[in-house]
C-alpha cells in the first residue's frame, strides 16, 4: 500500500507470504499495523476493514491469534470499530469550518453565554476529546 510506511512492526508469526496473501482483502491494502505499545504489553494495532465478507473472519481470526502470541502475557485481543465510535472525516472538515467562522467571522459583541452555546454547536470540542 503506498499509503503505509515502509517498515512497520508485524507479528513474528505472520509469514511474509501471507501478508502478501492478506493485504490484497484488506480495503486499500492498508495492512494492519502495530501503531503503539504500553510498557504493560498493551498494544494499539491498527487495521483497515476487509473486503470480503466471506474472508473476513478467517483473516480476523488469524491476525488476532498473530498478535496474541506476540503479547507477553498472551492477553486475547479486544477489537473496537471505531467507525462506529468516532465522527467521519466530513464531520471534523465541517465542525472546523463552523469553529474558524465563529473565531473570525462572528462579533464578540454578543454575550459570553450565546458564543459559548455557538461553539458547543460547532461539536469541535467533542470531536477533538
Amino acid at each position: 500500500s503506498p499509503s503505509l510506511p515502509e517498515y512497520f512492526v508485524v507479528p513474528s508469526s505472520l509469514a511474509d507470504q501471507d501478508l502478501k496473501l492478506f493485504s490484497y482483502s484488506f480495503i486499500g491494502r492498508r495492512m494492519p499495523s502495530w501503531s503503539w505499545n504500553h510498557p504493560n504489553g498493551s498494544a494499539l494495532v491498527r487495521m483497515a476493514n476487509i473486503k470480503d465478507v466471506l474472508q473476513q473472519r478467517r483473516i480476523d481470526q488469524r491476525i488476532c491469534n498473530a498478535i496474541t502470541r506476540s503479547h507477553p502475557q498472551r492477553s486475547d485481543v479486544y477489537k473496537s470499530d471505531l467507525d462506529k465510535c468516532l465522527p467521519s472525516i466530513q464531520e471534523i472538515q465541517a465542525a472546523h469550518i463552523k469553529l474558524k467562522q465563529l473565531c473570525v467571522n462572528e462579533p464578540f459583541e454578543e454575550t459570553e453565554e450565546k458564543w459559548l452555546s455557538s461553539l458547543e454547536n460547532t461539536h469541535w470540542l467533542e470531536y477533538i476529546r
